[in-house]
């Protein structure tokens, strides 16, 4: 039995940097670093959550291959539970060519794969209901959940007992409200960037944005702002917490660990502000290695950033 079950993307991620430009059509370009990495929303909050103390599983679906290999051997060793991982005999593992630039940003190049058939029967809901928080990671790029049936696991995880918690991801499809909107109602953190909740939205700045969010029924958006921090709001109260000065190396899984560290202040039921800044804490300790999850640190380790790391003025 697991604290929080993730479900939602599993990705396996090709890394290389620095990438500030595709070499010409028919050439070769070098790279100082090229490495394997286990990515996907789903994947990289459970093993946040695992790091930083908190019991985690994974629903999901990957393939019979290579990467499916590599994924879900990757998370066992991290502590995450992975017996409600599907191992499609069609599909292939969803995998993505992340182009780290010097500067630690990235581009990517993303092949859905596997998490395109994740529907409602591959769910496993005795997994769920033995947990206290469901976290649907990677909406919007789940084309056989997203929409009414994603809404119906998050209210059959309410109607267990369960708090809700959603993410997203960056909408290719152009869809945005439209597949989303059926789910909000039945969430009770909506953990998104803040780029996609202004496509979601239509709005520009932060508090508008969660303001468009807590009228469909959002419980608390907390909106990830990079270099600025987050902005984290209820119908009763706002949190401003400010980012950590760090030298970022790269900043691939970041949002997922802010997640991560989110998700672990409201298990503990710390209050907004205390959970705000320790996801933040998170969030940046991703930045400094390599890879979605190679960066984040126990409890511990986290809390001692905090105390030694100054904010970005």
């Amino acid at each position: 039995m697991s604290d929080v079950v993730c479900v939602g993307i599993i990705v396996a991620d090709v890394l290389g940097r620095p990438v500030e430009a595709l070499p010409a059509r028919g050439t070769l370009m070098l790279v100082d670093k090229m490495e394997l990495h286990i990515g996907g929303c789903a994947s990289n909050t459970a093993i946040g959550l695992s790091r930083i103390g908190i019991s985690s599983s994974v629903i999901g679906k990957v393939g019979k291959d290579g990467f499916g290999d590599f994924v879900v051997k990757y998370m066992q060793q991290q502590g995450v539970e992975v017996s409600g991982v599907v191992r499609d005999e069609r599909e292939f593992t969803s995998a993505t060519m992340v182009l780290v630039h010097a500067d630690g940003e990235r581009s990517f190049i993303h092949y859905l794969g596997a998490n395109a058939a994740l529907n409602e029967e591959n769910i496993d809901f005795s997994i769920i209901q033995k947990a206290r928080l469901l976290h649907v990671a990677g909406a919007l790029v789940l084309p056989s959940l997203d929409g009414e049936p994603m809404a119906r696991l998050l209210k059959k995880a309410r109607a267990a007992g369960l708090t809700t918690a959603l993410d997203t991801v960056w909408d290719a499809q152009n869809r945005w409200m439209k597949a989303l909107k059926p789910a909000l109602e039945f969430v009770d953190y909506f953990l998104p960037s803040f780029e996609e909740a202004k496509m979601l939205t239509g709005q520009e700045t932060p508090e508008e944005v969660a303001a468009a969010l807590l009228d469909k029924g959002v419980g608390t958006v907390a909106l990830k702002l990079a270099e600025q921090g987050c902005y984290v709001r209820t119908r009763e109260a706002e949190i401003r917490a400010p980012a950590y000065e760090i030298q970022c190396l790269d900043a691939t899984g970041a949002g997922d660990a802010f997640v991560a560290g989110f998700l672990a202040g409201v298990l503990k039921g710390w209050d907004l502000e205390k959970t705000a800044r320790f996801a933040n804490a998170v969030g940046a300790l991703a930045c400094l290695a390599i890879g979605t999850t190679n960066g984040v640190r126990s409890l511990e380790e986290t809390l001692e950033f905090q105390e030694n790391t100054p904010f970005i003025n």
